[in-house]
């Protein structure tokens, strides 16, 4: 039996059963018998809630249950190493060459205060979903979830209220999970080709169209789509890491060459604040592969914690973003581009280098993104077909890698708007669901003394709502600057674009947030009054 399998068994067996329930006696090995009551997650037992003392020899369970978290614990189950790797490069993507645009819209110091209030922000809501999820699996006697199931079991697990919303709690967290992911994807295999386009011309004098780039990317990424499990990918987000951390190398080797003094550039620009968000959050965002990542962990334990895998990695992510970000904008200032590799000299192959390095990171992280979508669809089909599930599986594998790329080559321009997505859904599943899930989870627990988590989730619910608008805002705008018209005869069709943003502008730029946070405190108030 692996490492960590008698902790995720042990687990299991702590949980409460309920007579409903159809169960089978059946004996527990030797081995298990020896095991002493120190259970992974028995800090977070949830107060106000006994559960019967263990035990070990006839524990009355599901036998079809067990049998089926058996497999799952056996077959997928790799180390805090391997998560510390894919939870690095689930963070580390290419978002982080725009960290200097971020620093140049808020300033030096304010940008450094705002990676990290977003680095505490991001990360403290995945914690909450880990900590509520350790108090179901208490409620529901089941050792896994995914977060479409965290949030449909808390709801189902709720007030009498809130239960009949927990299918549709699933529903838009699965489809939001697979909207945003499913576009990265797509988006990934264009930032590929175009990278190696850009190499391919400057030293070959080859002129081909974009898509034949992203269309030869078809059969790779199919055969890494096959990758059958997290664990198997790990080498390969190690990999992945490595391209990258040559590539940002090499970048800070360029921009540390002849660099100013920071004092030389602006400090604190509150204006740019929505801009840096929008570029920000979407970045270092990686609610999505959180569970997928403790669920298959040999010492769930060691995920959260002072020092456990989240912060030790969120703590890094959030060291290279400031890197990054600082050493860029101060370098280039003004003339900061949107990509830092775009201030690079075009004429030193070093420097090109990074395109290609970039490139190959992003290949290999590919799988990482795409394993999200992959879980969300076959955990809806694999009932279906149980005699050839292998098979189908690896044809549902395919087909997706295949319907992402032929997106891509239909639509090179869809970065805008699979931002506009990716705005929406990461603000919703990674800011604002979380402290939902949160506070129906604690619902019939409490909320501390004087209800501190409501006001706390207060807070993280403006900034969601903030992360909503203004990333919103920004795709939106990019969408409509990527299809105006720049000949004269289009001209009236210009200016009615241009009064639409001025419009969308003048109507998010005078948002009295006064008005919304009292508003939403005098509900908030209310809402804790029924408590006390």
């Amino acid at each position: 039996m692996k490492p960590g399998l008698h902790e995720s068994i042990e687990r299991w067996l702590l949980m409460p059963a309920t007579k409903e329930e159809h169960r089978l006696e059946i004996p527990i090995p030797n081995t298990l018998r020896q095991l002493k009551p120190t259970h992974a997650h028995s800090g977070d037992k949830p107060a106000g809630h006994q559960l019967a003392e263990p035990t070990y020899n006839t524990k009355l369970i599901k036998s079809s249950t067990l049998l089926f978290h058996l497999t799952l614990l056996s077959s997928i189950v790799f180390s805090d190493c391997d998560t510390l790797t894919h939870l690095l490069k689930a963070s580390l993507g290419s978002g982080i060459l725009s960290m200097p645009l971020a620093f140049k819209n808020t300033g030096v110091a304010l940008g450094v205060f705002c990676t990290i209030l977003v680095a505490v922000v991001c990360t403290h809501c995945c914690y909450i979903i880990v900590k509520c999820a350790h108090v179901l699996y208490y409620k529901t006697r089941v050792p896994a979830m995914s977060f479409a199931d965290v949030g449909e079991s808390a709801f189902a697990n709720g007030p009498p209220w809130g239960r009949k919303f927990a299918k549709v709690a699933r529903i838009a967290i699965q489809l939001g999970l697979f909207s945003a992911y499913f576009g990265t994807c797509s988006v990934y295999t264009v930032l590929i080709g175009t990278n190696f386009e850009q190499v391919v011309e400057y030293y070959f004098d080859v002129q081909l169209d974009l898509r034949v780039y992203i269309i030869a990317l078809l059969l790779p990424l199919i055969l890494l789509s096959w990758v059958p499990n997290l664990k198997s990918l790990a080498p390969v987000s190690m990999v992945a890491n490595l391209f990258m951390g040559l590539g940002l190398g090499i970048t800070i080797y360029y921009l540390v060459q002849d660099m100013p003094s920071p004092r030389e550039q602006p400090q604190f620009n509150i204006v740019g604040i929505p801009a840096f968000f929008s570029i920000c959050i979407f970045a270092m965002e990686a609610i999505g592969v959180i569970m997928p990542l403790e669920n298959s962990m040999t010492h769930p334990q060691h995920f959260t914690g002072l020092c456990g895998v989240l912060n030790q990695g969120m703590s890094g992510v959030t060291l290279i973003y400031i890197l990054m970000g600082f050493l860029g904008y101060v370098k280039y200032g003004d003339a900061t581009a949107d990509s830092i590799t775009l201030n690079l000299p075009t004429e030193e192959w070093l420097a090109q280098s990074v395109k290609v390095l970039v490139g190959l990171a992003v290949f290999c992280t590919y799988g990482l993104q795409y394993y999200v979508c992959l879980d969300i669809v076959w955990s809806g089909l694999k009932d279906r077909y149980s005699k050839n599930a292998r098979l189908a599986e690896y044809v549902v594998r395919t087909a997706l890698t295949a319907i992402a790329v032929f997106l891509a080559v239909a639509v090179p321009s869809i970065g805008p708007f699979i931002g506009l997505i990716g705005a929406f859904c990461f603000s919703l599943l990674g800011l604002i669901i979380p402290i939902l899930i949160e506070i129906i989870t604690y619902w019939d627990i409490g909320f501390g003394p004087c209800n501190w988590v409501i006001y706390k989730n207060i807070l993280v619910f403006i900034f969601g709502l903030f992360a909503l608008v203004f990333g919103s805002y920004t795709s939106i705008r990019d969408i409509v600057t990527l299809y105006s018209p720049s000949d004269n005869m289009n001209s009236t069709i210009g200016a009615n674009t241009t009064e639409m943003l001025e419009l969308l502008e003048n109507t998010l730029t005078p948002l009295n947030t006064s008005e919304i946070i009292n508003n939403t405190l005098a509900a908030v108030t209310n809402l804790t009054d029924s408590f006390s």
